[in-house]
């Protein structure tokens, strides 16, 4: 493959999204879209990258970093003024051009390689063009082609007539064009069309008026070109993310009780054999090892769960939380920046923060590690096979030895050497009889209130 440089159209800031937030960078699956976009363009490793910038460009700058090179579009004039303000980061540049849009993220690499390949066959096309076919062509523009998938015309729907609009072939945006090209064939592109807008679809005429062939190349699936405009776009593409990576999910061997229910993120890597119930869902950065079961209406985010793990229902793991190999968490549990060794469990109402759980261990129901004093953050280290009593509470920093037990309903402030008993309890007191005698006491003190307010009714009646 030749050298390819990618241009990411994302001036719009999306006023339909009604958002302070550049559209291209509301999430799906917790990742902005247009980092969704940049990983499969990184996998054609092009020479450069530019994206094209406008409303908001801070924002999306801030995001995207040093990694690539930017262009202002100011005013926004339409695609092909889009495109054109590329013209400076691609001076002397004479490889193919990919042009892609940040609001459309789901384009595969797969997909962007086939439309390369296809500039470069015989009939050496001039212009290469992503067309799809959907359920509702709507108000798309549409592609004019011939059986060979040569392009006879390319026109949008407010210029198009009745038989261009019976046309089901739409234009989806995307392009490859060679660098050598692109831009002489841009400088010729007028604006006399139902919006006053300089069209990049209009590109493909102006080669077609030289005498040179353009081409489209069809999606498999129309859903690889969803663009997201408003908010319940962005809820469907979340939706078809989500199917797509429920199926990738059961197709590798995870049993999903309820697939519907689950929320992957972009990252979560689930191993085979993996049982994850329903209402679960999923943050960034989550890893599951096979043979592990996740219960009903856990949520895991940052977190490593081992092989053969059991997780909830109604657990909750933060980043940092790893769970050796065996070990459980169960319900109204939750662990941040903490290490659970193998085996060890804490099956309820219990919070691990800041800590590291020696194999074996046992936490009771109610236990808390106290890990912030208000200013700084302390660990607590319990040992192998230690037996932590419910409702203890562990002051870090403290460390519990191995083979240790802490009484149930200690608050534990020093360490606790290896095979002690730790108990932390004020005396208790007992006094017998007195239970009985003040409930004696406020019966009497009952009956006579009861007694007064009877006496003042029957004055009142009198009166």
């Amino acid at each position: 493959m030749k050298n390819v440089a990618t241009v990411i159209l994302a001036a719009g800031k999306g006023s339909r999204l009604k958002s302070g937030l550049h559209k291209v960078l509301h999430p799906v699956a917790g990742r902005s879209m247009i980092l969704h976009l940049l990983d499969q363009a990184n996998r054609l490793q092009p020479e450069k990258t530019v994206v094209i910038v406008g409303e908001f460009r801070d924002q999306v700058q801030a995001a995207l970093g040093n990694d690539v090179e930017y262009a202002v579009q100011e005013p926004q004039l339409g695609t092909g003024h889009a495109v054109q303000q590329a013209e400076g980061a691609l001076k002397d540049f004479a490889g193919d051009v990919l042009i892609l849009y940040g609001d459309v993220p789901f384009v595969r690499a797969d997909t962007m390689r086939a439309m390369l390949d296809r500039l470069h066959a015989d009939d050496a096309p001039a212009v290469v063009v992503l067309g799809f076919r959907p359920a509702d062509a709507l108000r798309y523009g549409r592609v004019i082609a011939d059986k060979h998938g040569r392009i006879e015309k390319m026109v949008e729907h407010k210029d198009a007539n009745e038989a261009e609009r019976a046309c089901t072939l739409c234009n989806s945006g995307v392009m490859a064009v060679k660098g050598s090209e692109l831009f002489a064939l841009l400088s010729r592109v007028g604006n006399r069309n139902a919006q006053g807008e300089y069209y990049l679809t209009d590109i493909v005429n102006l080669a077609n008026e030289d005498g040179r062939t353009s081409a489209v190349v069809e999606c498999e699936d129309p859903k690889e070109v969803t663009g997201v405009n408003s908010r319940s776009e962005l809820a469907a593409a979340e939706r078809q993310w989500q199917d797509l990576k429920r199926q990738e999910a059961m197709e590798n061997g995870v049993t999903l009780k309820a697939p519907e229910t689950v929320f992957f993120s972009w990252d979560t890597q689930i191993a085979p054999d993996v049982t994850i119930e329903q209402n679960v869902v999923f943050g960034p950065g989550v890893k599951v090892a096979t043979g592990a079961t996740i219960r009903a209406f856990s949520h895991l985010e940052g977190a490593t769960v081992g092989e053969g793990c059991q997780v909830g229902p109604f657990a909750r793991l933060r980043p940092g939380a790893i769970m050796g190999k065996g070990s459980r968490v169960g319900n109204f549990v939750e662990m941040k920046n903490a290490a659970l060794g193998e085996g060890a469990k804490a099956n309820h109402l219990t919070y691990l923060g800041d800590a590291s759980i020696g194999a074996g261990a046992n936490i009771g129901a109610g236990t808390i590690t106290c890990n912030y004093d208000g200013y700084f953050k302390h660990r607590t280290e319990i040992g192998e096979r230690a037996f932590i009593g419910s409702n203890s509470s562990l002051i870090a920093p403290v460390r519990i030895g191995a083979d240790a037990i802490v009484a149930a309903g200690s608050a534990v402030s020093r360490d606790v050497a290896d095979g002690e008993l730790r108990m932390v309890r004020a005396e208790q007191m007992v006094k017998p009889g007195w239970a009985d005698r003040f409930h004696d006491a406020m019966k009497r003190k009952k009956e006579a209130a009861k007694a007064s307010a009877k006496g003042d009714r029957t004055e009142e009646g009198k009166a």
